[in-house]
Formats: structure tokens, sequence, C-alpha cells
């Protein structure tokens, strides 16, 4: 059933949606594993990326309502249901238990690191067909890049 018509043909349509959906699904997930390893962090550093992780989470859960009004808007009904995130979602998330600060910061590093490269790729894939979109993904890769960066100064320094 067609609710919403859209404004892009229909094989742009599908890019967008795919591109849209799976972002959606990186982003609830993000937020969950940001969620879980704020609950669950120990260490010196515990208060300030017990902290830091909240940020991850706010940016992650407007950036989904903004994903999923846009693929409203396309006319594809976004799908944020729990077992539609825990059948699809892919990126590295915590271990069970209590998470050792360090290792927070090198997880939520390595995830960040992995939405990144699959939303550049999404990126290049709606550049054509739907350019607004594209626009979108851009801005949440700007974002997530600036998060990523913060994390990964927490390892500084390395021993180089």
């Amino acid at each position: 059933m067609t609710v919403v018509r859209s404004t892009l043909p229909e094989p742009a349509r599908r890019v967008a949606g795919d591109a849209l959906q799976s972002t959606l699904i990186d982003l609830l997930g993000l937020s969950l594993i940001g969620k879980q390893a704020h609950w669950n962090i120990v260490g010196p550093r515990f208060r300030s990326i017990h902290l830091q992780l909240d940020e991850i989470v706010s940016v992650a859960r407007s950036y989904a309502d903004t994903v999923a009004e846009r693929s409203a808007a396309l006319g594809v009904p976004p799908d944020g249901r729990p077992e539609t995130i825990a059948a699809a979602y892919t990126l590295p998330g915590p271990k069970e238990g209590w998470v050792r600060d360090n290792e927070v910061v090198q997880l939520v590093v390595d995830t960040l690191e992995a939405a990144i490269g699959r939303l550049r790729e999404r990126i290049d894939a709606t550049a054509e067909p739907d350019p607004v979109t594209q626009d979108l993904l851009i801005g949440i890769t700007s974002e997530l890049e600036k998060q990523r960066w913060m994390f990964d100064a927490e390892n500084w320094p390395r021993g180089e």
C-alpha cells in the first residue's frame, strides 16, 4: 500500500529508501550500543566517557528521527522495530557485563569507523538518484566523524 507518493521516480526512490533504512538501523543500533556502554563502563575515566557516550546516543537518536522522516517523505515506511534492528544490525557491539573504559573507547571508535564506511558507500549510491538524501547522509557522516575523532583522542598517547 502506498500512502505517501514520492517526488522521485521509483528506481531512485528504491535506492534512497534502501540507503535510509540501512542508515536508520545503524543509528538506532549505535544509540543502543552507546547506552549499553554508558551503563556498564568502569575505570578511571568513567565519568568523562560516561557523559561522552550520552552525546553519541543523542546524536544517533536525533539523526535516526531525521532519517526516518526523510524515508517517510519519500513514501518509504521506515522500520525501526526491535526485531528489524536485531536482525539487520552488523556494526561492532560491546561484550556482556562491565567494560573497561579503554575498551569502551576502542569499541566506539571501531563502531563509528564501520558506520562511517557504510555511510560513505550510501553517499556514493545516492549521488545520482537522490542528491537530497545524499546531502543528509553527508551531514550525518560529518557528525559521526567528529564523534569518532573525539573518542579516538581518548586513546592518546598510544605509545608512539
